[in-house]
């Protein structure tokens, strides 16, 4: 089990679009480990390379315990749907920090496995956001920026003050 550090909000790291994943072999299921354990640590429901410091195409979400981890490898969001949905969104990045985010209700995403196989995936409601949120991370789009940049720039003096009192 490797917790390994998280990249804190600003960092430019957050910003940089992730590379494509080329070699599957044990050191991407290695990183997709480390991964899983350090979203869990965090706590959190969704994690992404760059959160680590590693540039690569790379999600792991745990929505909940019964369906365990999902490993997403050069995710892309194929379709979206017309109907938007409000959800609070936050980050590993960004402890202590949400707020509420349109995206699409539902969206489909192609992703390959921890082999290399291709898959398709439809999902809406709480995964659909999380495609979203964690697809936008690896492009190098950080979720606040989703915001009104009143709303942003509220949240990024409470979390500097936050950071300043921990």
């Amino acid at each position: 089990m490797t917790i390994r550090p998280i990249v804190r909000y600003p960092d430019r790291r957050l910003a940089l679009p992730a590379r494509l994943v080329t070699a599957f072999d044990d050191s991407l299921r290695e990183l997709a480990q480390d991964l899983l354990d350090t979203m869990r640590a965090a706590p959190g429901i969704g994690i992404t390379a760059p959160h680590i410091g590693v540039p690569l195409r790379v999600v792991v979400l745990e929505l909940d315990a019964k369906d365990g981890p999902q490993t997403y490898v050069n995710p892309e969001i194929t379709w979206v749907s017309p109907e938007m949905i409000m959800h609070r969104e936050g980050s590993v990045s960004m402890p202590g920090i949400n707020d509420e985010v349109q995206r699409h209700a539902r969206v489909r995403i192609s992703y390959r496995d921890l082999d290399g196989n291709m898959h398709t995936e439809e999902s809406e409601a709480l995964r659909a956001v999380c495609h979203q949120h964690e697809i936008d991370q690896l492009d190098g789009t950080f979720w606040i920026q989703r915001l009104s940049r009143l709303k942003r720039e509220r949240l990024v003096k409470k979390f500097e003050k936050m950071s300043r009192n921990s």
